[in-house]
């Protein structure tokens, strides 16, 4: 009665069922780079959370209601888009559909956090200075809206509408064009085109990116006694 207060819920303590999250407690894995560099996918959230402690940003881009039609009437449901960045070439979208509101932003997260995505930057003329553009044009599609984003010169800034100019800005691109097409009054789908066109950036072999490439195990197969179960 007379002691101190625990304020809130205490939060849980992670257990990793990947052999990924055991490499990235054990503190083996030390950076994200780490991980894309070998293409592995990411299935737990608290592996973005334990690599980019107190750098990723977090936005929601957009809350609406959905209905669906039963015997019993309508019922509602909220739809959650949210951003995830670090404004240093790391960014990440992700969806929630949830009864309640709360519960639609914490999915949407998690979401965002597994859908995490290297970008790489480029110059527009010299190489003069640090990256600050898009390294090529680029193109994104989702649904009916097409995104290009173009190079621009050092200065120019973020020529976009309000939601491609957000995914540019939480992606640490400084200077860019762009151009769209269809309905962009849809958010969401314009969100994801922007998202879809970062992604390109590391698919697009550059010259120089001709060099060989030598394949080595992967960090999971490397240290494979330490990810636990075999394989």
């Amino acid at each position: 009665k007379g002691g101190p207060r625990k304020g809130g819920p205490q939060p849980e303590e992670w257990r990793p069922v990947t052999k990924l999250g055991r490499l990235v407690q054990a503190g083996i894995i030390k950076s994200v780079e780490e991980i894309f560099r070998f293409s592995i996918p990411i299935k737990e959230s608290q592996i973005v959370n334990t690599l980019l402690e107190g750098k990723l940003k977090e936005e929601v881009m957009k809350v609406k209601p959905v209905q669906k039609q039963t015997q019993a009437g309508q019922r509602t449901r909220f739809k959650c888009v949210v951003l995830i960045g670090d404004y240093d070439c790391h960014i990440g979208i992700g969806g929630k559909v949830d009864k309640e509101v709360q519960g639609a932003v914490k999915g949407a997260i998690i979401d965002a956090k597994l859908n995490l995505i290297p970008v790489r930057k480029g110059y527009w003329g010299n190489k003069i200075g640090k990256p600050h553009t898009v390294p090529m044009k680029l193109t994104g599609k989702c649904g009916s809206v097409r995104v290009r984003l173009v190079p621009a010169p050092r200065g120019t800034g973020l020529v976009a509408s309000p939601a491609p100019k957000k995914v540019l800005q939480m992606a640490g691109i400084q200077d860019c064009y762009t151009s769209t097409e269809g309905m962009t009054n849809t958010r969401q789908n314009t969100l994801r085109a922007t998202y879809e066109a970062l992604v390109k950036t590391y698919k697009f072999l550059t010259p120089d990116l001709w060099k060989a490439t030598k394949y080595d195990l992967t960090i999971v197969e490397k240290f494979r006694d330490k990810a636990g179960a075999t394989s």
